[in-house]
């Protein structure tokens, strides 16, 4: 939507849809992005082919001195500041595995707080900022503040800092892995309750049945589905390490596929949300402790930890010294089909309160 920017109107923006970008007729190609919690910061279209990047959040960066920034920006007079920097760093780091999920995560947590200031102004006092932002997300603000700690320090190796203006900066208490992992009461009562949400009790069924990550349920298309083989794709694009991943389809999976129409047309966060304020008198639980739930359960009936680190798409399993990663190749889809249908039908033991399921090797 292009609109003529002002103080008045950038104040008391807000968007009815997930998040609604108010283009300045002013500059052309800024836009204040103003999301549906009411989060507001300032992105740049421009450049052949196109870009986008993130200036500042409103109000911390007011509306003149986006449109300062955002003509600098467009002109290329933006070296040495941390956006910039980040830039370099990012493509620095193309080949790592890790690189999209640390573009990700300064992108979303880093760049919109202290993207538009100087390398040389940059203060402890402004990772201080970041980190504050997500105090209530201790895991988010750890990794923020190891991204721009690692950032930084390349900065320096480089040449592009004479200092580390954070060096001793203590960060946030890396805090201990959750071990959360649900008893078969506990599963049988969420089972059960789990209508009561909809599409979003759906999605977490699926997380149940499948034992997959809430963020690639929520996004599954049914042109990721190969339903005459009981299949279902995940690309490269979507997976959390980058690597496709195929996931057999059990009976039960499919009746919740054939329920949704496909797709289940939420997101991650919609998901996390829902759970966080229907807890259902439970012990506190979240959408990956239902990941650890389902793969503890399996393990519990014998299935071998190779044939779980295909289930759950884990290279750091599946690909682990040189044997793993180079001689073989063997993809495992007979064993994760055979594990996830040992699964189901636990997983439909429980929620009827039926019989045990026989475990590998224990006939």
């Amino acid at each position: 939507m292009k609109v003529q920017l002002t103080d008045r109107f950038c104040a008391h923006a807000k968007s009815t849809t997930a998040q609604t970008d108010y283009f300045d007729e002013t500059v052309r190609g800024l836009a204040l992005r103003v999301t549906s919690r009411g989060t507001k910061a300032w992105t740049l279209l421009y450049g052949i082919p196109r870009r986008r990047v993130t200036l500042g959040r409103y109000p911390s960066l007011s509306l003149a001195a986006a449109r300062t920034l955002a003509i600098e920006v467009r002109e290329g007079r933006t070296y040495g500041t941390v956006g910039a920097l980040a830039d370099a760093y990012i493509k620095s780091k193309q080949g790592n595995r890790s690189a999209k999920e640390v573009e990700r995560r300064l992108g979303k947590d880093v760049l919109p707080i202290i993207g538009h200031i100087p390398l040389r102004e940059l203060h402890r006092r402004d990772v201080t900022r970041v980190l504050d932002a997500k105090s209530s997300a201790p895991i988010a603000a750890r990794r923020a503040f190891e991204d721009i700690r690692a950032m930084v320090r390349w900065a320096v190796g480089r040449g592009d800092l004479d200092h580390n203006p954070i060096d001793g900066m203590k960060g946030p208490p890396t805090s201990k892995p959750r071990q959360r992992v649900l008893s078969n009461d506990e599963i049988r009562l969420l089972w059960s309750r789990l209508p009561e949400l909809g599409s979003v009790g759906r999605a977490i069924r699926f997380c149940l049945v499948t034992g997959q990550r809430i963020g690639e349920v929520t996004g599954m298309t049914s042109c990721e589905l190969d339903l005459t083989r009981r299949v279902w794709n995940i690309p490269g694009s979507r997976t959390k390490n980058g690597h496709p991943h195929s996931v057999p389809l059990s009976r039960i999976a499919l009746e919740i596929i054939n329920e949704a129409g496909g797709e289940f047309g939420i997101g991650r966060v919609h998901v996390s949300g829902t759970i966080f304020y229907n807890q259902f008198d439970l012990e506190r639980w979240t959408a990956h402790d239902l990941r650890r739930t389902v793969l503890t359960k399996m393990a519990e009936l014998g299935i071998p930890p190779i044939v779980l680190g295909h289930v759950a798409n884990h290279r750091t399993t599946t690909k682990a010294g040189i044997t793993l990663g180079v001689y073989v190749q063997h993809a495992y889809e007979r064993e994760k089909r055979e594990a996830l249908e040992l699964w189901a039908n636990r997983l439909q033991g429980i929620i009827s309160g039926g019989a045990e399921v026989v475990a590998i090797g224990r006939a």
